[in-house]
């Protein structure tokens, strides 16, 4: 990352203040719920992380521990930075089948709701490309770098900081008034703008979260274990899913969303405005021989632009596979997923056969 110039002489505490609550303005016109400011300090955040990282608790994901402190000392990510402006934007559609009623038929595919539209990368990147540059039109070149789940940054830790919520006790950060299914994203920045408040914890005594999770990958409260949570096993992970992880993912093929689904902070989120997270292809609502008929040019058209593809068509499958072996599980006989399973059981790759091998068997379980 290059150096951000610093202006902080430039301006006075006054106009700071105004530039603060003018930010915040556009953030709501570009489509954010919310925007708030913090520090760049992240001392707990440190301590967690490395207390979490020793524990092996991130499994695979080598990326989380091989930036040292730059994921939690952002001046030393963009040099020069002073504070950091972070906006949340509600995800949930409007009007979608209830999530609940997909995860009861064994016969439909689970895809986590935060994936079935436009990737959100590209939507908030591009919001706060344009918040930047209407700062920029507001007070002349100033240091910023955006940052969208796209660089070793502690998005929760800073937006729990600047008052955007708190970290609940499944990892996922909470608001009072909106639950938890937002997105986050980060202007990293010179200016040295006055900072948010910090929220209160108000998950209290309630443990719905970690009581519902179908692998236990909350350990404890506030700590999971990648390695268990179904997230991780479908997305991240990139070889063969543990097997006796397999039957308790039931029909989630991408992600998981059962500890949002169950926190009664979430009674009070509302429905996004933005068509770019509305629902493609209708993947709220599918049934799992569909998308396990697709092939691989099927795939990568029907996954344009979404999250969904960054896993490629290998994982699909082999998430599918095991989804459909849960499905068998559920019945004594259904011939249509034994034929389509045997059809895709000579598949070049090793682990979806795998895991197709391990679906057939299910139907004598």
């Amino acid at each position: 990352m290059s150096k951000i110039q610093n202006q902080s002489s430039s301006y006075n505490k006054e106009q700071l203040v105004n530039l603060a609550q003018q930010i915040k303005l556009w953030g709501q016109e570009l489509g954010f719920q919310q925007i708030a400011i913090t520090d760049t300090q992240l001392n707990q955040a440190e301590e967690t992380l490395a207390n979490w990282l020793e524990q092996g608790c991130h499994g695979d994901m080598e990326w989380m521990a091989s930036h040292g402190s730059k994921r939690t000392r952002p001046a030393e990510l963009v040099e020069g930075t002073h504070r950091i402006i972070t906006g949340r934007m509600d995800y949930w559609p409007p009007d979608i089948l209830r999530a609940e009623s997909v995860l009861a038929d064994s016969n439909k595919a689970y895809i986590s709701r935060y994936a079935l539209g436009r990737d959100y990368h590209k939507v908030l990147r591009k919001r706060l490309q344009k918040l930047s540059g209407k700062i920029e039109e507001a007070i002349g070149q100033f240091g910023y770098r955006v940052f969208v789940d796209s660089a070793p940054v502690m998005e929760k830790p800073l937006a729990e900081k600047a008052g955007l919520g708190w970290i609940g006790k499944h990892s996922n950060l909470l608001n009072k008034d909106a639950g938890s299914w937002f997105f986050l994203g980060e202007i990293y920045t010179d200016l040295p703008l006055p900072i948010d408040l910090p929220t209160e914890q108000h998950c209290g005594t309630c443990q719905a979260c970690i009581d519902i999770c179908p692998t236990k990958a909350i350990t404890q409260p506030y700590v999971v274990d990648a390695r268990l949570c179904i997230s991780y096993l479908t997305i991240e992970l990139k070889g063969a899913i543990p097997e006796s992880l397999r039957p308790l993912m039931g029909n989630r093929i991408y992600g998981c969303d059962d500890c949002q689904l169950c926190c009664p902070w979430n009674r009070f989120a509302t429905d996004t405005p933005e068509t770019d997270f509305m629902p493609r292809h209708h993947l709220d609502d599918v049934n799992l021989l569909e998308l396990f008929r697709w092939d691989e040019e099927t795939f990568l058209l029907k996954t344009e632009g979404t999250a969904i593809r960054r896993i490629g068509y290998e994982r699909w499958l082999r998430n599918i596979a095991v989804a459909l072996g849960n499905a068998l599980r559920d019945k004594e006989q259904n011939e249509d997923i034994i034929i389509a399973l045997k059809n895709k059981l000579n598949h070049s790759s090793s682990v979806v056969k795998e895991h197709i091998e391990w679906a057939l068997q299910q139907q004598n379980t």
